[in-house]
């Protein structure tokens, strides 16, 4: 069939593996994010993120359908929703949709975003992330989401996973990186001992099998903010991340990649 394309039209969207509710979520979208869709059923598609890649299944009312010049144009949107409490925008009907930071705001211009043949009012100011992140702005970002509680595929303020929270703290900041943690480790270069560690650099751990499964951002070479259970600061060393609410190495480090 002839290639269609679509627009998250929903505060926040989950991508589930299979097409129906009970089916695991493994990712979500966030308002603005432009998908590839790839198969229909009945009242689901199968869509690939345009930012990252992934691909999952959702429900097709949570998507306005749109041109291919729509989406091409609306993907390379640089407005985001910042690391602020109160984003909300607005449809023609009055209609207020709470949005996370790193949600797209497509074509925007002077007050409004378009989605589809839908315009929102945007009752907040965008932000446009830098083309030199700033490591400060990087860490109070990370900072912003301290406490959000862990949610498996999560990639929003309510409910974030490890990789979710990595890649939505360096999208504020201009740096995309996909979407799982293992991907993630393929990006950026090596630095090579600890003590060099800086400030936004991203440390990931392996399980016994030599499989990435976390991701953090370092603050400081001994300490790390990450997801796990919540947002959390923990202490690091060579060994891994101490966990002081278990009393013991809660993961085993395995490298660490410097993205700027």
């Amino acid at each position: 069939m002839e290639q269609e394309y679509g627009v998250c039209r929903v505060a926040i969207a989950p991508l589930r593996v299979g097409d129906a509710d009970k089916e695991e979520m493994c990712s979500q979208l966030l308002f603005g994010d432009h998908v590839e869709i790839l198969e229909r059923t009945d009242r689901w598609l199968k869509v690939r993120n345009a930012y990252d890649g992934y691909e999952g299944w959702m429900d097709f009312k949570q998507v306005y359908e749109i041109s291919e010049a729509e989406y091409h144009v609306g993907k390379s949107s640089k407005h985001l929703a910042p690391a602020a409490m109160v984003n909300v925008v607005t449809d023609s009907a009055g209609g207020k949709y709470h949005l996370s930071p790193g949600s797209s705001l497509p074509a925007f211009d002077q007050g409004f975003c378009t989605l589809g043949t839908e315009k929102f009012e945007v009752l907040f100011k965008p932000v446009i992330p830098p083309l030199n992140p700033v490591t400060e702005q990087l860490i109070a970002n990370a900072l912003f989401f301290h406490n959000t509680p862990y949610l498996w595929g999560g990639r929003n303020f309510y409910g974030i996973d490890c990789s979710g929270f990595v890649q939505t703290v360096f999208k504020l900041n201009g740096i995309d990186l996909k979407r799982d943690a293992w991907q993630q480790a393929e990006q950026g270069s090596t630095v090579d001992f600890l003590p060099e560690v800086k400030a936004g650099d991203v440390a990931f751990f392996d399980n016994a099998e030599g499989r990435i499964i976390h991701v953090g951002i370092m603050l400081n070479a001994t300490e790390i903010i990450h997801a796990s259970g919540r947002v959390k600061i923990d202490k690091m060393d060579t060994e891994g991340i101490y966990s002081t609410e278990l009393g013991k190495y809660s993961h085993k480090l395995r490298i660490v990649k410097r993205f700027f």
